[in-house]
């Protein structure tokens, strides 16, 4: 994912310093139920689109123009799906990140796939039960992405006795 100029900006001055960022991930599914992902450019991994929130952007203003700028491929988002914080992530200039993800589910509305060559390496929709090999966060978005109940959250921890 290239990083975008505020993190640039921020890097200047706290160098390889832990950043908290906010994230948003789109799990697009098609009529047929094939899911849209890209061959990342960074590592080589199949993954959802997605992509950091720029300072002052909505979270779906976002997911849309990082699904087409990796992909090609126009999508609506139709709910939010899941809102993780992920593990802290090391990349390997030694920046330290960890990400607040929001997950969406979206449906294609047009377009057609195509990778950018900056991010995405390769873009192609696939049968649910035939996924390439993904990381385990990216394989629980598309889990949770189908089910058309309420967002899912970790749960708070219980209040101790007395408060």
């Amino acid at each position: 994912m290239a990083t975008p100029d505020f993190v640039l900006r921020l890097r200047e001055h706290v160098g390889h310093g832990p950043l908290w960022l906010t994230g948003v991930t789109a799990v697009v599914i098609a009529d047929s139920g094939e899911i849209l992902l890209h061959r990342r450019a960074d590592d080589g991994r199949w993954a959802t689109p997605g992509g950091i929130l720029e300072p002052g952007e909505q979270p779906a203003e976002a997911l849309v123009r990082e699904v087409w700028e990796e992909t090609g491929v126009k999508v609506v988002p139709e709910r939010v799906a899941s809102v993780f914080t992920e593990e802290p992530f090391t990349y390997p200039n030694g920046d330290q990140v960890q990400f607040l993800d929001i997950a969406f589910r979206c449906r294609p509305v047009g377009g057609a796939p195509r990778p950018d060559a900056e991010e995405s390496l390769e873009v192609r929709w696939f049968p649910p039960g035939e996924l390439p090999p993904m990381d385990e966060r990216v394989l629980r978005r598309i889990r949770l992405a189908p089910d058309e109940g309420a967002a899912w959250y970790a749960e708070p921890a219980p209040h101790p006795a007395g408060s």
